[in-house]
């Protein structure tokens, strides 16, 4: 590894160009109140061998920063490889079902609806090839055994079309092309602006050698936590020598082992892709579902539980940085459900999760490699990237 100088991360997230919100945001925070605790809250792993380390000039970590935040590209094409090992439990498949039947609860009931089939990235090994051409052009195609789901925007139309069923979903609203709020992130640059956030006075910032990414020369920055108490060990963000786009971004836990996540571009290229690619027209015979306007959907309140959504609206955020812990009160007491209404899903659930008690009472902690959440008894969610103790003791604070 060559040498390179270093600056504190405190620095570089002084960045003039940076929100002044990024450090009030919890990193990695995903309250849920069920299984799927690490949905949204995906990292990415180194998954190509880098073929030598080019000899680059110096920078610092402050210069790479700028350089990722400078970056405008426009028009790319490639292919992105993301494998995902959150440690949920294994459940047989049920835990695939539960994250995408969360996703179908909010979308519009269509196998194309990208709130339903994107989730699908949370958990597996994924190819997906991605192209654009500015603000206004973009696909995404996602490549199954004998399918694909592509999300394509052309202007103030979006198209997801899922071939195994021929299902087409369509959206003109507005805003609708820059995502629709449930989608996990899809490529190195989703994750690095994600994890960029997160750089403050809590977080070591180094510039960690070279590497060459789908042929390209980069420059490696690597981002530590500085305080005890989270579950993340390490990221790492292969950026373009050139243009400062992200190629690869590695998130590793504190606990060891494989990466979280493994996603980078196996090919890319900065040409031009051709205007055909973004045309969409629905297949013969395809079930086509246009995206319901938000005031006419139906709301759904559950008969047990409370209003989960409703009471995500009450987020707060405990603590600082990377030991950060958001926390609501979904309003059912009596924490999982039991008894009658809820079967035998609450001893179910319960049999995941390890019990705890403290100041705040009794509660379930569910655990994935990353992202822990309690349950209180008294309905409240503590859910972050931080560890059992960690979570207990945010909640003994909360009272």
């Amino acid at each position: 590894m060559a040498p390179y100088e270093s600056d504190d991360a405190l620095s570089a997230a002084r960045d003039e160009d940076a929100p002044s919100g990024r450090r009030k945001a919890a990193r990695y925070a995903v309250p849920v109140a069920v299984v799927g605790v690490a949905a949204a809250t995906i990292g990415l792993v180194p998954a190509l061998a880098d073929s030598g380390d080019p000899d680059l000039p110096k920078i610092s970590a402050q210069q790479l920063i700028e350089k990722i935040a400078k970056s405008d590209v426009q028009q790319l094409s490639g292919t992105v490889k993301i494998s995902t090992d959150l440690g949920l439990p294994d459940l047989g498949g049920l835990e695939n079902g539960l994250l995408s039947g969360a996703a179908r609860g909010s979308g519009d009931g269509s196998s194309a609806d990208p709130q339903t089939k994107l989730t699908e990235l949370v958990t597996g090994t994924h190819t997906l090839r991605v192209a654009a051409d500015g603000p206004d052009r973009q696909k995404l195609s996602l490549l199954e055994s004998g399918a694909e789901y592509s999300l394509i925007h052309d202007g103030k139309n979006v198209w997801g079309y899922d071939s195994k069923s021929n299902q087409v979903f369509h959206s003109t609203a507005a805003g609708s092309g820059k995502g629709r709020g449930a989608e996990p992130p899809a490529t190195p640059k989703d994750f690095a602006d994600e994890a960029l956030k997160s750089v403050d006075d809590t977080t070591s910032v180094t510039v960690d050698g070279t590497a060459q990414v789908a042929g390209r020369d980069a420059y490696k920055l690597l981002i530590r936590p500085k305080q005890s108490g989270t579950t993340v060990g390490a990221i790492s963000i292969a950026v373009d020598a050139r243009t400062g786009l992200p190629l690869k971004f590695t998130l590793t836990p504190k606990s060891g082992g494989a990466a979280v996540v493994d996603a980078g571009f196996t090919q890319v290229s900065f040409a031009r892709p051709a205007a055909s690619a973004f045309d969409f027209t629905p297949p013969k015979g395809a079930k086509v579902t246009e995206e319901r306007d938000a005031a006419e959907a139906p709301r759904h309140t559950p008969e047990h539980g409370g209003d989960v959504a409703g009471g995500m609206a009450g987020l707060n955020v405990l603590g600082k940085g990377w030991t950060s812990v958001a926390t609501f009160d979904t309003g059912a007491k009596g924490g999982l459900p039991t008894g009658s209404q809820g079967g035998d899903l609450g001893g179910f659930l319960g049999s995941l999760g390890d019990e705890v008690s403290g100041k705040f009472g009794k509660g379930t902690v569910f655990s994935t490699r990353l992202v822990n959440a309690l349950i209180t008894d008294d309905g409240k969610v503590y859910a972050g990237a931080v560890t059992k103790d960690a979570l207990v003791k945010a909640a003994d604070a909360g009272k």
